[in-house]
């Protein structure tokens, strides 16, 4: 548990990049180095995350604590990864200083950003030569990609996967079909009570959504912890999504320029985007600070962790059905074309602005994929290129 817990803050004291990025950290460190996961279970866990409400990234994280560890492990890597990004937000909040116009600090951002771009890549490459096998799966990957592109929120994040699950189930049972004539037919899976979740996370989750709202009346605490969790238990598709959902909500907490600049403080740090709850909590208990930035923290990411380990049995037994295995392979697929379309943008969009960026970018990726420098080392060659860029050649 220790291990994990220190893995996943090494982690988080350098993912810059968002969700996208994020994933990219994950796969090279526990899929290409640790090897906690096979390329199978990491993007299986990838679209399992995808599909749920909350923040994915950390979803995921919390899956690979438990997958190494058990729930104390996924509580371990929740607490590793998102500690930084709490401790700098909430005394940002605290000390109400908005460092986004320090040349430094940009520098160091830009130096961040570039890196993300290098690790996304790398991991999207795996995924593509580990899932994209066939004619088909390419092109469910690249509509997948395109779908994603074209709309917003829930129908972007999630039909892709349902629509894939759907095309390969359909295409399993006409190939099991075709050939049950002239082979022996395969065992049946039987153990169906299994593909279900579990009912009483489930249950805790619900009471949430319903009881807290009647509760948030009676304290100034049980509202903010209402609001976040309500905020979490809605949102699909990170922490740029969850903006329109929270500014309503905490209207007459906090005032405009302090919501925008949390949003702005949480894009300076590495880690989760979700963490500007952190920010925000502070904000509105600013006499107990450090307490409301807890529990402002705790609520939003709440849901999206009982949602995990509710739907995580009836996951497990669907993607070993045998019937389903056409659908994994298409899910697969899609999830290949939901990360790509996420490192276009926002990954290269927000990211690479020059010509001598896209050269950083492919070196950087050349030392990194071929000559094996560590995460560490690309880090401080990329600020000395982006030193280089801001106060010499500029």
């Amino acid at each position: 548990m220790v291990y994990v817990l220190w893995q996943f803050f090494l982690l988080g004291l350098y993912s810059f990049g968002g969700p996208a990025a994020h994933i990219g950290y994950f796969h090279r460190e526990f899929v290409q180095n640790k090897k906690w996961l096979t390329e199978q279970d990491f993007t299986q866990a990838v679209a399992l995350c995808q599909f749920l409400p909350g923040p994915a990234s950390s979803q995921l994280g919390m899956y690979i604590g438990y997958r190494r560890s058990g729930y104390l492990g996924a509580i371990a890597a929740f607490v590793g990864f998102t500690t930084p990004s709490f401790l700098l937000l909430t005394f940002l909040a605290i000390g109400n200083q908005h460092y986004q116009n320090v040349p430094v600090v940009e520098t160091v951002i830009q130096a961040a950003k570039l890196l993300a771009v290098i690790v996304v890549a790398d991991a999207l490459w795996g995924m593509v030569k580990k899932n994209l096998t066939t004619r088909l799966t390419g092109m469910i990957a690249i509509l997948s990609g395109f779908a994603v592109m074209l709309t917003t929120g829930l129908l972007g994040q999630v039909m892709p996967i349902i629509l894939a699950a759907i095309l390969g189930y359909i295409v399993s049972v006409k190939r099991q079909a075709s050939t049950s004539l002239s082979h022996a037919p395969e065992s049946i899976y039987t153990d169906t009570q299994n593909i279900r979740p579990h009912w009483g996370i489930a249950a805790v989750f619900a009471a949430g959504l319903l009881l807290l709202p009647v509760l948030a009346a009676s304290s100034a605490w049980l509202n903010l912890f209402n609001v976040f969790y309500q905020a979490g238990s809605f949102v699909f598709g990170g922490g740029h999504v969850v903006l329109p959902l929270l500014e309503p909500m905490l209207q007459g907490m906090v005032t405009a320029d302090t919501f925008l600049s949390a949003y702005a403080s949480a894009q300076l740090v590495p880690g989760p985007m979700f963490t500007m709850a952190s920010y925000l909590g502070a904000s509105v208990m600013d006499t107990s600070p450090i307490a409301g930035s807890l529990i402002a923290t705790i609520a939003i990411f709440l849901p999206g962790s009982l949602l995990l380990f509710a739907f995580l049995p009836a996951w497990n037994a669907l993607v070993s059905h045998p019937k389903l295995k056409e659908s994994i392979s298409f899910v697969n697929a899609a999830v290949v074309g939901l990360l790509a379309s996420a490192f276009i943008s926002p990954v290269i969009s927000s990211s690479v602005i020059t010509v001598l960026d896209v050269f950083a970018v492919v070196f950087g990726l050349y030392l990194l994929k071929w000559r094996h420098v560590p995460v560490w080392g690309l880090i401080i060659l990329l600020f000395a290129y982006q030193w280089v860029m801001n106060y010499i050649l500029m």
